[in-house]
Formats: structure tokens, C-alpha cells, sequence
């Protein structure tokens, strides 16, 4: 079974990160107007009415329980095949490829570190949530924390939060909300979809990686900290240290429909050798 699922907002419209510009819907670098745009401005009025801190820690105590499959890491890969670009269905390549891309890239550009590779392959596999049922808003776009007044460079800041419960809520709607100054982002709850799933699901099968893959995983969707250089009232030094990696991974996280497309099948050993290295074996999710 096919499960429809839109594009990535994160990756296939990216507005620019001035916090003025990224104010409206006007600012997106590839549609200036249409349908597509107005698609994408609708899933994010969805994900900020709906994203609140009750809404998250649902999610957490839902999904925490890890019971929903399960599965290795190239399951899981070959599994996000199954999602199709409900705005273009008549693509012609599987959406693996991106994370085998993805990881080339990183390949070459830094081949002494094979555990940077493989998070290029794993990046993307929280997006399974859409085959567990979760709605796209859940999912995919860019992600920010919850609990605190949403920051100028979140997408869409201005016109989108309205109806947003806990913007209504004192605790919740200062610029530190619920949070301490520089508590660090592992003490932050983050907005629910596939960086966060991921992110856990490698906590709770203990993945061998370094903690800068932790952070990859995580916040790769985080543009408004990792691009709009906000939230900073909330990041411990740890995380300014780990800045630069989620910047560097995300150089290589871009969407595109590239005509050169990976030998997958010559690729997957030297992948599972990563996966058996870092995170062998079925793993739950």
C-alpha cells in the first residue's frame, strides 16, 4: 500500500531566513504563489494551531512505547519507498535515493567519517510516522520548540500561530516560557515529527554514534535555530558547539530530483556495514 504524502516544506521550499521576509508567504525562493504554495502554508497553519505542549507529550507517551514495528535500518529504508509526493506522483525515482544521495555527498566530502554517512541515510527515516498514520503537519517541516513564544524566523511566524492554544496560556507564551535561561536543547520539547521520532528511536536502541549525530538527527529541521540563528536564550554550550555540525549536515540535505541518481544496490553493502557497526540487528520502532 501507497501512502500519499506531500513534500517535505523543509526541504523543497525554502524561504529566505531574514526574520522580515520570512514574515509572509511571499518569500518562498521557489513559488511565489498557487497552489503549491498555498498547500504548504496550509500544513504549516495546521502544525502551529496543533503543536502545543499537551499535543507533543501525547505524542512522546503514543509513540514512546517503540511497539509500532519492527524493523532494521535498511527495512526501514527500503520502507520509506512507500511514501509517495502527493504533489508529484509521476516521479520517477524512489524516495530512498535521497537519502542514499545524501549520504554520498557527505561520503565524499568528509570520507574519513563513516558515522557522518550513515546519518545522511538515516536522516529521513522518521518519515515512516506517515505510514503509522500521522497527518503530514506531524511529520515533515521545519520544527521549533514548544512551550515558549515562537521565534521571528519560524515560517510563517506571524500568520499561522492564531489559534494556537498555548499562545493563549501565560506559562507558555513568553519568549522563555516554560523554560530557564540556557537550560540546553535537550531539556527543550520540540515540536513532534520525523527529526524528533528519529532522534528517540536511536536513544532507545542505543545507537553507538557520537553525540553530533544525535544532533543531526534531531534538528536538521530546526531552521529557525540552525539558519535563523534564534532561540539562542535557550542553548547551553554544548549546543553552540554543536551548531556547526547540524549546519554542516544540512549542506547536504537538499532536495533534488538529480538526473545522476546512486547505484543503490551498489552502495547497500558498504551501508550495512555502517548499520552493523553503529546500530545492528531489528530494531524497534
Amino acid at each position: 500500500m501507497k501512502v500519499m504524502v506531500g513534500p517535505d516544506p523543509s526541504l523543497v521550499y525554502r524561504p529566505d531566513m531574514d526574520p522580515e521576509a520570512a514574515k509572509d508567504k511571499g518569500s518562498f525562493r521557489n513559488y511565489t504563489s498557487g497552489p503549491l504554495l498555498d498547500r504548504v502554508f496550509t500544513t504549516y497553519k495546521l502544525m502551529h494551531t496543533h503543536q502545543t505542549v499537551d499535543f507533543v507529550k501525547s505524542k512522546h507517551a503514543q509513540f514512546g512505547g517503540f511497539s509500532y514495528k519492527k524493523m532494521t535500518v535498511m527495512e526501514a529504508v527500503d520502507l520509506l519507498d512507500r511514501l509517495v509526493d502527493e504533489s508529484d506522483p509521476d516521479v520517477d525515482f524512489p524516495n530512498s535515493f535521497h537519502a542514499f544521495q545524501t549520504a554520498e555527498g557527505i561520503r565524499k566530502a568528509h570520507p574519513d567519517k563513516d558515522w557522518f554517512h550513515l546519518v545522511g541515510l538515516l536522516h529521513d527515516l522518521g518519515k515512516v510516522l506517515a505510514l503509522f498514520g500521522e497527518p503530514q503537519w506531524a511529520v515533515v517541516g521545519d520544527t521549533f520548540p514548544v512551550g515558549c513564544r515562537p521565534q521571528a524566523s519560524v515560517v510563517f511566524c506571524n500568520s499561522t500561530f492564531q489559534d494556537n492554544t498555548d499562545l493563549q496560556d501565560p506559562r507558555y507564551s513568553t519568549e522563555l516560557g516554560i523554560y530557564q535561561p540556557h537550560c540546553g536543547l535537550d531539556r527543550v520539547l520540540m515540536s513532534w515529527g520525523h527529526d524528533e521520532y528519529m532522534y528517540q528511536v536511536m536513544k532507545f536502541n542505543k545507537f553507538s554514534l557520537p553525540l553530533e549525530a544525535f544532533y543531526m538527527i534531531r534538528f536538521h529541521s530546526f531552521y529557525p535555530w540552525h539558519t535563523g540563528n534564534d532561540y539562542q536564550q535557550l542553548c547551553s554550550p554544548q549546543d553552540l558547539a554543536m551548531l556547526p555540525w547540524v549546519q554542516e549536515f544540512n549542506k547536504f540535505d537538499l532536495y533534488t530530483k538529480c538526473p545522476d541518481l546512486p547505484d543503490v544496490d551498489e552502495l547497500r553493502p558498504y551501508y550495512q556495514g555502517l548499520i552493523d557497526k553503529y546500530c545492528p540487528g531489528i530494531l524497534s520502532w
